[in-house]
């Protein structure tokens, strides 16, 4: 059961999301006076927005709950000695964000020890705000959601993660053995939304061979709560590391688990 401590937190949590992400829209509907970086390749990018957006996160749960710990994508890894972690992508979707695309989103995500009690994603260029709690089942703008009890492999949409960290063929095999078995994928730029499009329905499920904790954890804790399947995350290398993530509505769970495990003996050949 929630204790009050988590109450604080999920309250604090809740409105700071939307905080977050109405600066972050102020910044995208102004997008000619945005300073941007380049962190390792063309598609790795930073701009002072995502900076601006990190920092508030992180400074005024530092005030509210200074003993509490902090992983960013910006700033990175701050321990706590609370028991509570929070880990934040300031804006998923850098990308999408810097082409004037509406699919980004700020994601927050709070553990406890090695769960993830609470999920929040904000969408805020269609102000779709999807909140979760472990055990309290997941939400859409206040209203519950649920993953899709009737999709299939061959009926249904799957979002499909990349980026350079992997092998091209990791991904390539992937989609090849996915419409081999009559499936379609889609990809919007953003992890953390397909993920959250999985929790409430508009996706069958996902898959990309790495992701980053921020980028996953709030919309894992989202697809658990709305009565989806999630692979073990992180894996064995830990939660700096990042690795595999998977989601989908249950019935379709092994066999996106056959396909990920074809591709990938594909792509070792």
């Amino acid at each position: 059961m929630p204790t009050a401590e988590d109450d604080a937190r999920y309250e604090i949590a809740h409105a700071l999301t939307i905080e977050a992400g109405t600066l972050a829209l102020a910044h995208f509907r102004n997008l000619e006076a945005l300073v941007i970086e380049e962190k390792k390749s063309g598609q790795d990018v930073v701009s002072i927005a995502d900076r601006e957006v990190e920092d508030l996160i992180r400074n005024r749960i530092s005030d509210a709950f200074p003993d509490d710990g902090f992983l960013g994508e910006e700033t990175g890894l701050g321990e706590g000695a609370s028991g509570y972690r929070w880990v934040v992508d300031p804006i998923d979707g850098t990308s999408c964000f810097l082409h004037g695309y509406r699919e980004w989103c700020v994601s927050v995500a709070l553990m406890k020890g090695d769960e993830t009690i609470i999920g929040l994603v904000y969408q805020p260029t269609v102000d779709e705000f999807f909140t979760a709690r472990k055990g309290s089942g997941a939400f859409l703008n206040g209203k519950p959601i649920r993953v899709d009890a009737r999709a299939t492999i061959a009926n249904g949409l799957l979002g499909l993660g990349a980026n350079g960290r992997v092998p091209i063929r990791s991904i390539t095999c992937f989609a090849e053995v996915l419409l081999e078995a009559g499936g379609m994928f889609i990809r919007s730029g953003s992890g953390a939304l397909m993920l959250t499009h999985v929790a409430c329905g508009r996706l069958a499920g996902y898959y990309e061979p790495h992701i980053n904790a921020w980028d996953c954890l709030a919309a894992l804790c989202l697809i658990r709560e709305a009565g989806g399947w999630t692979a073990d995350f992180p894996g064995p290398l830990g939660l700096l590391a990042g690795g595999k993530v998977a989601g989908a509505a249950p019935q379709i769970s092994g066999e996106l688990e056959a396909l990920i495990e074809r591709a990938t003996a594909r792509a070792a050949i």
